[in-house]
């Protein structure tokens, strides 16, 4: 599966591909069969869109206590997120440098060192390479002229925001700060300077599933309301379809909104912000923040969903979800806490049918990339046009 990151198959989309998306919404055609089929799309992908901006790795509060070693995957590439005793963390890749083996296979604390299963050299917590046994002959552990300083694990950027791990594997990406800043300016009239008051609670606050469908069909399922009354007709008698708006921010995150979000049997049972303006109480906000991250704010909570590209044809998901620190402890907020999960829950996966459908149907030679409304589909051609102009440069 695994090609040479400049290896472009004939099946991969043309530069006229990309250039139909390119087009005015209405005229404009959507992203064609291979980037959702191709082995060598999804390797280019890894390249092209994901080691140049920042991609979310992980969650810094699935991570227990104490020193850990997590080894993750983005798009087959081994990387390491490693937290010291202190809670500081870090992402490397996942590779002894002196033959190339994966240095950690399972996730697991760390005592001591990093040891490598090959030839034992070792690493600690910060990358740093401690000790390379026999190097200059058998009871010979240092050799002269060898730095063992200029040898340790390959660092990649990291940063840490609202609980996600993110990295930048290319290295020169804008500043996290940078890159986030359109996305946290448009939600500054919502959560003001209080989004660090969100956290995790108990372990009930997450969902992982697994499809049978390319990733950037799960970024623009989410990215459109389009599908509510026949999809999820049980959100849709509280967050209705006419109820919903576009949004576009940037060239790096879209989604949809609501006016009227407010699910049933839990409205004031929870914490909420007390910056939220008054006429916007019962907003809320999806937007995905690409390549992977999808997220959602509301008055009581927030979510981020991390998109895990594992093949071309086969996602991971991992939805993680945050609630208010102030009035968490009593039973009547268990209680709503329990709803409003099982209530998401069962949102995301009434959603795996149809985009797994929609993978199916990229198979079929009389599908061409398809069509986009200019009135429901704004934000979905927002995406195909960040996927088109990153793949095309």
């Amino acid at each position: 599966m695994y090609q040479h990151p400049t290896a472009i198959s004939s099946g991969e989309a043309s530069r006229a591909a990309y250039a139909a998306v390119r087009r005015p919404i209405g005229e404009a055609r959507g992203l064609p069969n291979d980037a959702y089929t191709s082995d060598s799309h999804w390797v280019a992908e890894r390249n092209r869109l994901f080691a140049r901006t920042w991609t979310c790795v992980g969650f810094a509060g699935d991570l227990p206590e104490g020193a850990w070693a997590e080894p993750v995957r983005l798009l087959g590439m081994p990387l390491l997120v490693l937290q010291d005793a202190g809670g500081s963390i870090c992402v490397f890749h996942n590779v002894c440098s002196h033959r190339g083996q994966r240095l950690v296979a399972e996730a697991g604390p760390v005592k001591g060192a990093l040891r490598c299963p090959y030839h034992s050299w070792t690493y600690d917590l910060h990358g740093r390479l401690r000790g390379t046994p026999h190097i200059g002959g058998t009871g010979v552990h240092e050799l002269s002229g060898f730095d063992c300083a200029a040898h340790g694990l390959k660092p990649i950027r990291t940063e840490l925001w609202m609980d996600m791990i993110f990295v930048n594997v290319s290295g020169d990406a804008p500043p996290f700060a940078e890159h986030v800043a359109p996305l946290t300016e448009r939600w500054r009239r919502f959560w003001g300077d209080e989004c660090n008051r969100y956290r995790r609670v108990g372990q009930g606050d997450g969902l992982d599933l697994s499809i049978n469908a390319n990733w950037k069909l799960a970024v623009e399922n989410y990215c459109e309301s389009y599908h509510l009354p026949w999809v999820h007709p049980g959100l849709n008698t509280y967050s209705r379809l006419e109820d919903h708006y576009n949004i576009t921010v940037a060239d790096r995150f879209a989604g949809q909104g609501t006016r009227v979000y407010q699910l049933p049997d839990i409205a004031g049972r929870l914490p909420q912000l007390e910056v939220w303006p008054d006429k916007e109480r019962r907003t809320a906000e999806y937007i995905a923040m690409y390549p992977n991250v999808l997220l959602g704010i509301h008055i009581d909570h927030f979510f981020a969903m991390r998109l895990d590209p594992v093949a071309p044809g086969h996602t991971g998901e991992s939805l993680r979800v945050y609630f208010l620190d102030d009035g968490g402890e009593d039973g009547a907020a268990d209680a709503a806490r329990q709803v409003l999960m099982d209530s998401w829950r069962t949102v995301f996966s009434e959603d795996i049918g149809v985009v797994e459908g929609m993978q199916a149907g990229r198979w079929s030679p009389g599908f061409d990339g398809g069509l986009f409304s200019p009135v429901m589909d704004e934000a979905n051609h927002h995406f195909h046009l960040w996927v088109a102009g990153s793949m095309s440069s």
